[in-house]
């Protein structure tokens, strides 16, 4: 096709582009109608409708612009094409720019380079809790790639060449113009999906070329590590101090944010948590320094950084210690308690490699507790937090003291579903109608009914956990921190700030005195200023020099911020930031007042002092874990790594699982095991297992492999470990019995078979396996009571009969 024949057909492009626009238009309408639907308030919504459509205009203009090289091409190849593939590939985007809208509904918030910090499973098991899906839900998947269809077809049909060339002209012009003049149109809320999440993206990328590892140097080796001394004690003339060392209880409420409590905004759902602000040291002003629950446990116990995509996910761990670590090696007994699964987040990898001693998870509840039921797409977080504080005092006892237990809640996460929710449900209904005065309107309570039953059913909860720790005799000698991990995101947030605007209560029988701070403190804070009062007021081994990120608590009472906050909203994103009372987030700049919130201010000093500032933290923090510089081994006497390979060992490994998943590479191992290559079997067990150490067929694996090998001490070793961590999986118990067998431990044998059964395991091999462990014993009396019991349930049973008969031989 010639050059000017292409500029006389160049009005269909125009089209083709004309349509993407109108359709991600239609996109936004349906955005808005679906945000009044669901009875949530929108300021101006004329505006917000009008700087939407600006946006999606410009987005699509770009788009277009971006594939025309592609249109040129397919022009130039095939007449037919020049349209199919612009079609196909435009379809896609509106199914795209939908699935982004959807999300937004769904989290109040845009998607953006997040997306790149989740695997495909957690991202499954996200969207998977928050969303019921069936075929109306995919219906408008399919219809709006139609009306960009239909669309293009009335351009093409109903307007000529020169009124398009007229009408994109204009509009270019008109709406170019607008967009220049208009200063908010930038914001977020207004931005098309699409746009928002490619440009996060892009910043994301330039973050990385501006913080090059090879390019930073710093004059000290380990930038972080100070005198222990130099961390003040600030919470001792706060407490008592006892003989003993006092158990320390942390509660990490999911979603809790600091709108929730006291006299805040969404007041009067947590009347228990409200009753204990007067009676603890209560931190009013205080942030976590993550959007989302992956960077709590980092920042809480570790006040660590953040890695490229939350410290969980740095691979391996830079050499680091934590609350946990330490106080493990001074004889504290170390328990993590959570109701869904601890390898979400790669939660278990920290906790082991910070020598964790008890881990209960979704696997280890058993019998005798209530699930969350599935949702209609058959999934479920796991145990409610009823449930997890049930289970965590029932595991208390027998526990050596002192003891760190550290609770994390779930109930107040999406799908906000719990087994007595038809009652809070009322509960809430009777808070609405009460004479009780709301901060906000009634009917935006009653859009969020279940977050607010959530809510009310987390707090009695945690008021029954309290009161029934309080009747156990180390009580008296327990502190208590209870925060947030993030605000929760569902609920609409009134500006960037209350993300990240959390509670902070430590409530202890020890305190002498409570007090309420306005001082800004961060998550980061708490474990530096918890093991200097520790450690300065009991007999503990003080470590000559700490690598803490922050310096620890501030306990004024009057408003002012001596910390440098950063603040990673969502994974990978490192773009907020609170210096003094400044917040500094996505480049604009506010001012914080005494209340907590925020004003948007023009101050090009201040602005680049703390632009400044940001970009010299992401440095650090890429020097930091990236050269793993957080502490030196020859001062971490706390902690070991996982498994660590050769060079040769990476070959191997990466030979074996190129391209292929943990439950695929898992396979291949099984299988050169059965053709008897145990070690290429065994590295790959420890390949997976370094990553996901719960994986539970994985470790009943290497059990065998080791039996197999007659190592039969170090299967023995790895599969009450796999039984440990599933307890009410059988596959564990069965090899186990193979391993006694073949070393003949019978009373092991015996014992273990029992266990099972103690634990609920209905698996008829393990009865006939004991029953052959009385016959070997000669105890004919209990091989024949077990034999029986079980050709009772199974007449036919061959193996069974076989067996009996060989008793009486």
């Amino acid at each position: 096709m010639k050059t000017g024949s292409f500029f006389n057909n160049g009005y269909i492009y125009i089209y083709l582009t004309f349509s993407l626009v109108a359709t991600f238009w239609l996109i936004s309408f349906f955005e808005i109608y679906a945000t009044a639907s669901n009875g949530l308030e929108m300021q101006h919504i004329g505006t917000t409708l009008a700087y939407k459509l600006l946006n999606d205009f410009w987005t699509g203009l770009v788009i277009g612009l971006l594939f025309l090289p592609l249109y040129l091409a397919s022009v130039f190849i095939k007449k037919p094409w020049d349209k199919l593939v612009i079609k196909v590939l435009f379809s896609l985007i509106v199914i795209g720019q939908f699935a982004l809208v959807k999300y937004s509904l769904t989290t109040l918030i845009n998607l953006g380079a997040d997306i790149m910090g989740y695997s495909t499973s957690d991202m499954y098991t996200t969207v998977t809790a928050s969303v019921s899906f069936s075929y109306l839900y995919f219906l408008p998947f399919i219809m709006f790639p139609m009306l960009y269809l239909g669309i293009n077809t009335i351009f093409n049909r109903y307007t000529n060449k020169r009124q398009i060339y007229i009408i994109s002209g204009f509009s270019v012009i008109l709406l170019g113009g607008l967009k220049l003049i208009l200063p908010d149109v930038s914001d977020a809320i207004y931005q098309n999906k699409m746009y928002f999440l490619t440009s996060d993206i892009i910043r994301i990328q330039n973050d990385k070329n501006l913080t090059n590892i090879d390019n930073i140097v710093y004059k000290k080796e380990y930038p972080l590590l100070k005198p222990f001394k130099d961390t003040k004690d600030v919470l001792a003339p706060f407490f008592e101090i006892h003989d003993e060392k006092p158990n320390i209880v942390f509660i990490i409420v999911e979603g809790l944010g600091s709108e929730f409590i006291g006299e805040n905004a969404y007041r009067g759902f947590t009347p228990y948590l409200d009753s204990l602000i007067p009676k603890s040291l209560y931190w009013e002003n205080f942030v976590s320094n993550a959007g989302r629950t992956f960077g709590v446990a980092p920042s809480l116990l570790g006040s660590l950084p953040f890695g490229e995509k939350g410290f969980l996910e740095l691979n391996p761990l830079p050499s680091h210690i934590s609350l946990i670590s330490v106080l493990k090696a001074n004889e504290y007994t170390t328990s993590y308690y959570c109701g869904d699964d601890s390898s979400f987040d790669r939660k278990i990898n920290f906790l082991e490699y910070n020598g964790i001693d008890n881990v209960i998870d979704v696997n280890k509840f058993g019998p005798g507790y209530v699930k969350t039921k599935e949702n209609s797409g058959g999934f479920s977080w796991g145990y409610p937090d009823a449930e997890i504080f049930k289970k965590t005092l029932s595991d208390l006892d027998g526990k050596k003291k002192p003891r760190l237990d550290i609770i994390m809640t779930l109930s107040t996460h999406e799908p906000f579903d719990f087994p007595s929710k038809k009652e809070y449900l009322k509960k809430v209904d009777s808070i609405l109608n009460s004479n009780q005065s709301l901060g906000v309107e009634k009917n935006e309570i009653n859009t969020y009914k279940d977050i607010f039953a959530a809510i009310h059913y987390a707090d009695n909860s945690i008021k029954d956990f309290m009161e029934a720790y309080a009747k156990r005799p180390e009580y008296n000698n327990t502190i208590f921190i209870i925060t947030g991990d993030h605000r929760l995101i569902p609920v609409a947030q009134k500006d960037k700030l209350c993300r990240f605007h959390v509670p902070l209560y430590i409530f202890s029988p020890m305190l002498k005195k409570p007090a309420k701070f306005k001082s800004i403190s961060s998550h980061s804070d708490v474990t530096p200023s918890l093991v200097s009062f520790l450690m300065n007021n009991y007999k503990f081994n003080k470590p000559e020099k700490t690598p803490w990120l922050a310096q620890g608590l501030d306990t004024a009472r009057q408003f002012r911020n001596i910390h440098s906050i950063p603040l990673m909203r969502s994974k990978g994103s490192i773009n907020d930031y609170i210096y003094k009372n400044y917040l500094y987030s996505d480049g604009e700049l506010f001012k914080i007042n005494p209340d907590f919130e925020i004003n948007k201010v023009n101050d090009d000093a201040m602005l680049k002092t703390i632009s400044d500032s940001l970009n010299n933290f992401k440095k650090l923090n890429v020097y930091l874990t990236k050269k793993n510089k957080i502490i030196p081994n020859s001062l971490n006497i706390y902690t070991k790594p996982a498994v660590q390979f050769s060079k040769e060992e990476l070959a191997i490994i990466n030979e074996l699982s190129k391209g292929l998943n943990f439950d695929q590479t898992f396979i291949v191992a099984r299988d050169l095991a059965i053709k008897k290559d145990y070690k290429k079997a065994r590295l790959l067990c420890d390949f997976i297992l370094n990553e996901q150490p719960n994986y539970s067929e994985v470790r009943t694996l290497k059990g065998r492999i080791l039996a197999w090998g007659r190592n039969y001490k170090g299967a023995e070793s790895e599969l009450l470990n796999a039984i440990k961590r599933t307890p009410f999986e059988n596959d564990g118990y069965l090899a186990l019995m193979d391993v006694y067998w073949w070393s003949n431990q019978n009373g092991k044998e015996i014992a273990i078979a029992q266990k099972a059964i103690d634990n609920g395991i209905k698996n008829p091999e393990i009865n006939y396996k004991l029953a052959e462990t009385y016959k070997r014993m000669n105890d004919l009396d209990n091989a024949n009571k077990i034999i029986g019991t079980l050709l009772k349930l199974y007449p036919e049973n061959k193996i069974y009969l076989t067996f009996k008969k060989s008793l009486k031989a």
